[in-house]
């Protein structure tokens, strides 16, 4: 009796350090501190026996990595998140991509062509394959992923917002600040300030810009594309300085640096 008091003693105490683990993770994670979030991860990944567990502990260790500027080690997490589960949509999500911002179209497709015949409404691969045909000029293609986001998530805002930026990177600019003010006006969110601040960007107001921008980190201070945002306006208005510690702020609220590497370069070195 004595012995199976005590056996059942430690396997509570196991659990409880195990969620306590858990927890540390999922907390490191929310604060961005990315670090830890690798090291927690990495910890309940190698221990977990449960696969469909041991799948997402790799697949957050990956999008952990990922913010990191580690990609080459997010992939293999990635990886390792499929084998330990095939049918997850998420990881096929992710998968797809960061093989896209890795240049390879075709596996990021391949990855979405698999992870639909999974989830068939999963946005995240609407989303990913819509970018992907736009960069590859098929925008008919690229504007019916939307749509059909938008057929069984009709208040999905990425979607909306591509559909935005669609006709922004097809020069309309005037068309795309339409959008954004119909959106901002029925809700007005950081992410819509944030686009709107790139349309007026684009149509070289840089105080209509900043002032958009402004507001978007208003709303949302750890909203770390803001940051971008306004790196790339003042870049452009001559303020190299406060743009690179844009960039660095960005990138400490979980934006990859790699992404950034091209306005990076324009930085001064220290």
């Amino acid at each position: 009796m004595k012995k199976t008091l005590l056996f059942t003693a430690c396997i509570c105490a196991s659990f409880h350090l195990y969620a306590q683990d858990k927890n540390k993770a999922e907390e490191c994670f929310k604060k961005a501190d990315y670090k830890c979030a690798e090291e927690q991860y990495t910890k309940l990944a190698e221990k977990e026996q449960i696969q469909k567990f041991q799948s997402e502990y790799y697949n957050n260790l990956g999008t952990a990595q990922r913010r990191l500027g580690k990609t080459a080690l997010a992939l293999k997490s990635y990886e390792s998140a499929l084998k330990s589960n095939p049918l997850s949509a998420p990881v096929y999500a992710n998968l797809a991509s960061l093989n896209s911002q890795k240049g390879n179209k075709v596996k990021a497709l391949e990855y979405i062509s698999k992870g639909l015949s999974i989830d068939a409404e999963n946005p995240e691969f609407y989303l990913t394959r819509s970018k992907i045909y736009d960069s590859q000029g098929k925008k008919d293609l690229a504007l019916n992923d939307l749509k059909q986001i938008l057929t069984f998530a009709p208040d999905n805002i990425f979607a909306k917002t591509g559909l935005a930026n669609l006709k922004k990177n097809n020069g309309d600019l005037e068309g795309a600040l339409k959008d954004y003010n119909q959106l901002i006006a029925e809700k007005p969110e950081s992410l819509l300030y944030n686009g709107r601040a790139d349309v007026y960007f684009k149509m070289k107001k840089p105080k209509e810009a900043l002032t958009d921008v402004a507001k978007a980190i208003s709303i949302d201070p750890k909203f770390s594309h803001s940051y971008v945002t306004k790196a790339l306006i003042l870049f452009d208005t001559a303020k190299p300085k406060e743009a690179c510690e844009n960039l660095d702020k960005a990138v400490s609220l979980g934006y990859e640096k790699a992404i950034l590497a091209e306005y990076y370069a324009k930085c001064l070195k220290k």
